[in-house]
C-alpha cells in the first residue's frame, strides 16, 4: 500500500506542478509575461509650407537650408510636422500611443499648448510617425516655443523626448 501511494504521489506531483494558478493564469515556474518596453529614438520638428512640402528636394542639406528659410519667412508656413523615430518591444497586445505636446507664443504673445495623439501598432523594426499640427490649431499656437513626445502604453509612459526649453 506504502508503494503504490509513493507511486502516486510522484506521477501526481508533476501534473500539480503544471497547474495553471487561477489568480495569474501562469503554471507554476513559468515566467510572467514581460511588460512591454519602448523608446522614441529621435524626433524632427519639420515646418511645411503651404504645398505641404519640408523641402524642394529628396537632399537632407536641402531640406535644411528649406527649414531656415521657413524659419525667416513665417507668412509661407502652414502648418508643422514632428517626425517621430520610435520602437517597442513585448507590446503585441498592449496599446500604443503617441503624444506630442507643443507650446507656443500665440496672439499677443499669450502662452498656448496643443496636444496630438495618435496610436501606433508595433512592428519588429523602428518606424517613423508623423503627427501633423495644422489648420486653426497651428495658427492659435503661435510662434512654437518647446516640444515633448511621449510614448505610452495604455496609461504607463514608456519614454519621452523634449526639446531644451520644456
Amino acid at each position: 500500500m506504502r508503494r503504490f501511494l509513493v507511486t502516486l504521489l510522484l506521477l501526481g506531483a508533476p501534473a500539480l506542478a503544471l497547474a495553471a494558478d487561477p489568480a495569474t493564469g501562469l503554471r507554476s515556474g513559468e515566467p510572467a509575461p514581460a511588460a512591454p518596453t519602448g523608446r522614441i529614438v529621435k524626433v524632427l520638428p519639420l515646418f511645411l509650407d503651404r504645398q505641404g512640402r519640408d523641402a524642394t528636394s529628396p537632399s537632407l542639406y536641402d531640406r535644411d537650408a528649406y527649414q531656415v528659410y521657413l524659419r525667416l519667412h513665417t507668412n509661407e508656413i502652414s502648418a508643422i510636422r514632428f517626425d517621430v523615430l520610435w520602437k517597442a518591444a513585448n507590446a503585441k497586445t498592449a496599446k500604443l500611443k503617441l503624444r506630442v505636446e507643443a507650446r507656443g507664443a500665440g496672439a499677443g504673445s499669450l502662452p498656448c499648448q496643443k496636444v496630438l495623439e495618435q496610436p501606433v501598432t508595433p512592428s519588429f523594426f523602428r518606424r517613423w510617425k508623423p503627427l501633423t499640427l495644422a489648420g486653426a490649431d497651428y495658427n492659435d499656437l503661435g510662434k512654437l516655443v518647446a516640444w515633448r513626445v511621449t510614448l505610452w502604453s495604455d496609461d504607463r509612459l514608456l519614454d519621452e523626448q523634449k526639446s531644451f526649453l520644456w
